[in-house]
């Protein structure tokens, strides 16, 4: 059994969040995804991580805390926050609901996160922040 992870903290600064991604990126590479599973991965690791500055901080000062796990071939990528947390997360899962429609927001991150992702767990606290764990396997297409 192969395994391998790492962790990461950094400011809730929407500048971040493309470091995140790539980040995540390049440490699942050890596994020779294809580009559509690099892409899947990117894009939820970027709607999480977006989701906990813009929600779980209110675009304030924070840390996001994100860790990367690689067992055999699934990549489990958890990211985390201690913001305000989600009063309730099946409301915030669903399509086109958001607590920002002033910011433009579309409310599609967590089903982009279901979509692009084989598993999805929200856990979250008001007052406590929010942890979001997403797996997907590597060479399943």
């Amino acid at each position: 059994m192969y395994k391998n992870k790492m962790h990461l903290e950094f400011e809730s600064k929407s500048e971040n969040e493309k470091f995140a991604r790539v980040t995540v990126a390049a440490f699942a590479t050890r596994l020779n995804p294809i580009l559509e599973e690099l892409a899947d991965l990117k894009t939820a690791v970027s709607e999480a991580v977006t989701n906990a500055i813009v929600h779980g901080y209110d675009e304030g000062e924070g840390i996001v805390y994100l860790d990367c796990i690689i067992e055999d071939n699934v990549v489990t990528v958890i990211v985390e926050d201690k913001g305000v947390g989600i009063p309730d997360v099946e409301k915030a899962k669903e399509p086109l609901y958001t607590t920002k429609p002033e910011q433009d927001r579309s409310g599609m991150g967590f089903m982009f996160m279901e979509v692009f992702m084989d598993e999805v767990y929200i856990e979250s606290k008001v007052g406590e922040g929010t942890t979001v764990i997403m797996k997907k396997k590597i060479g399943e297409v």
